[in-house]
């Protein structure tokens, strides 16, 4: 099978129509974590709001309200104290795309919400914790649809197809070698989800075999992306492409090519909090204004 690699040819132009409505562009949602676990979550919601979604909103527990409250203005904040308030927020026709898993946590009320919105069916990104969930319930997984974009990096990874990572780890004996590419696509069929496999090496598949690879080296290295957060900052890209209505395998590739760039239009002294305020001058620098 063929795979293309991610280029700035090919990406759509991102522009806003001159007379659209702000939900006409998406609403994402974007899960929280409790009080003083809220910073991933934080900087996911920033980065889908600056892809262009039209609205985004922020659901937290109770506890912390006050804290999201403090640092974030133009994203909306919603109380989530239970699967039956995510149940609730999800009822809104408006809403187009999930994010969970950035800071989210790991305990038993956390699945239960990642099992919640894996219900729903809306195009839904699952990083973090929620991949977590996700290895550690063979019955959850089995509920991802072709709807669902999984960003794991190499830990993740092998924590949720370990048999995989296995293969792709031992030494090759005989050509041709199993690769990163191969990896990721025998990932997507298993799960049934489109699977950014991060790295420097991204490699985005779907179930269907269709995948596409995004290396950033040489002229395109962008090492100040080592650095807490970073990933999060991706999951919301994907999290705001997806809410404007861009396919799961679309808005994971243009998601990974606008996050080396905004890195590399900031460069040196780069932290994840930076990323986001990038987005503006790397969009117009791609797009044509309307």
């Amino acid at each position: 099978m063929t795979f293309r690699l991610i280029s700035p040819d090919w990406l759509p132009d991102l522009s806003k129509a001159r007379l659209a409505h702000k939900y006409d562009h998406g609403h994402a949602l974007v899960l929280a974590g409790g009080h003083g676990k809220g910073g991933a979550a934080r900087l996911c919601a920033r980065a889908a709001l600056r892809t262009g979604a039209g609205a985004v909103t922020l659901l937290c527990p109770s506890n912390a309200l006050t804290e999201n409250a403090s640092q974030l203005d133009a994203i909306m904040l919603r109380q989530c104290d239970s699967p039956e308030d995510l149940r609730n927020c999800l009822a809104d026709t408006r809403l187009s795309s999930v994010c969970l898993g950035p800071g989210l946590g790991l305990g038993p009320e956390q699945a239960a919400l990642v099992a919640t919105a894996l219900a729903h069916g809306r195009g839904l990104v699952l990083d973090a914790d929620a991949i977590t969930h996700l290895a550690r319930s063979p019955e959850m997984a089995q509920t991802l649809h072709e709807g669902c974009v999984l960003t794991p990096h190499a830990g993740e990874f092998a924590r949720l197809f370990p048999e995989i990572a296995a293969r792709l780890d031992a030494p090759a004996t005989r050509g041709p070698a199993y690769s990163k590419l191969d990896a990721t696509r025998d990932a997507a069929r298993l799960i049934g989800a489109t699977v950014l496999f991060k790295g420097p090496d991204t490699v985005v598949a779907t179930p269907n075999g269709q995948a596409a690879l995004h290396a950033a080296c040489y002229d395109r290295a962008a090492p100040w992306l080592a650095t807490a957060g970073a990933g999060d900052v991706l999951a919301g890209l994907i999290c705001g492409l997806l809410a404007r209505g861009y396919s799961p395998f679309h808005a994971a590739c243009w998601g990974a090519y606008l996050h080396v760039d905004c890195a590399r239009t900031f460069g040196p002294g780069l932290t994840a909090d930076d990323l986001p305020d990038m987005l503006p001058r790397v969009l117009a620098q791609l797009t044509v204004p309307v």
